[in-house]
């Protein structure tokens, strides 16, 4: 990556900023265009086909396809937020983005990124109720309550995402053209650019993430506890096979998801790397994203069975 360029103080006009160049290599510019392109378009196709499967087979809806497919409609609005824009910025000369421009992004990736978090510990309650309280399990998690689970999952990614855009924005930023040291307005790298006291908005932020990464993440460990035992006292091996590769699909997700995030937003400023936050950042924006549907997909045979009976129902009707 290049080094990041300097950013210009003291001119007239609105402050805008751009986005620090990747490579200056026109190449290596046509070759991370490409990747990224692809990467996008797996993203968008893959979450796509895991929503259409669970809408359209009754055998899919159930509270855990229900979670599953939320989390990947969230997760195709929130690279939608980064992706295209980063696309754009990749090719060609830098475009700036305004202020608004700037907060308006942040506030739909601070919104989205939480509410992703909360689905993951939401869907650890559900595997929860279901193998340890499986007699119940219809009782407890009725349509009703899978709903307010994720609307309060929105609802409350709301309400914590808005006053920190808002804190960040309100603070005031020395000069016209700013340079982002990132490829996207994240709350740490924006908060570096501001040419006044940030401890009050770094305290909010690390507080806001706490409530966003460790709170989700100590639910999700204490549900997984009781999980494994209840696993461990299940008399048949295929029993608890099949239980572990259900709960596993969705540690390895929460592992990368958290385990990222908690580096970025967790770390001292003073031991933060640039260019490791940019690159930690691609795994939760771009990787987690392709792999929660890879990995639901390859290892849940309903959701294979879903797609291949959809599959060749539309090859049957092409062939009519």
């Amino acid at each position: 990556m290049s080094s990041p360029n300097t950013f210009y103080l003291n001119q007239s006009g609105p402050t805008e900023f751009v986005f620090r160049l990747l490579t200056t290599s026109p190449k290596i510019q046509a070759l991370l265009f490409c990747f990224f392109l692809l990467l996008y378009i797996m993203i968008l196709c893959s979450n796509t086909a895991i929503i259409w499967a669970t809408y359209t087979h009754t055998s899919l809806h159930t509270p855990m396809y229900f979670f599953l497919s939320s989390l990947s409609f969230v997760e195709i609005c929130y690279t939608t937020t980064l992706v295209p824009l980063m696309l754009s910025n990749i090719i060609g000369a830098r475009k700036p983005i305004p202020l608004a421009g700037c907060a308006t992004q942040m506030f739909f990736f601070a919104t989205l990124a939480s509410t992703d978090c909360f689905l993951l510990a939401v869907m650890a309650y559900d595997r929860y109720v279901a193998i340890c309280h499986p007699l119940q399990y219809t009782l407890i998690m009725t349509p009703q309550l899978c709903t307010q689970m994720v609307t309060g999952s929105l609802g409350l990614a709301l309400f914590l995402s808005l006053p920190l855009t808002l804190l960040v924005f309100t603070l005031p930023f020395c000069g016209r053209l700013l340079e982002i040291n990132h490829f996207f307005c994240e709350v740490p790298p924006v908060l570096h650019l501001a040419c006044a006291d940030t401890r009050v908005p770094r305290a909010v932020l690390y507080v806001i993430s706490m409530i966003v990464l460790t709170a989700p993440f100590l639910l999700i460990c204490i549900s997984y506890v009781f999980i494994t035992i209840t696993i461990l006292h299940i008399p048949s091996t295929e029993g608890r096979q099949r239980a572990f590769s259900t709960c596993s699909s969705h540690l390895t997700v929460v592992l990368l998801q958290y385990g990222c995030g908690s580096l970025v937003y967790f770390r001292p400023p003073s031991t933060s790397h640039a260019d490791e936050d940019w690159h930690l950042a691609l795994v939760y924006t771009c990787v987690t994203p392709l792999l929660n549907p890879i990995i639901y997909t390859l290892r849940n045979k309903d959701v294979k069975n879903a797609l291949k009976k959809a599959l060749s129902r539309k090859a049957a009707s092409e062939d009519l």
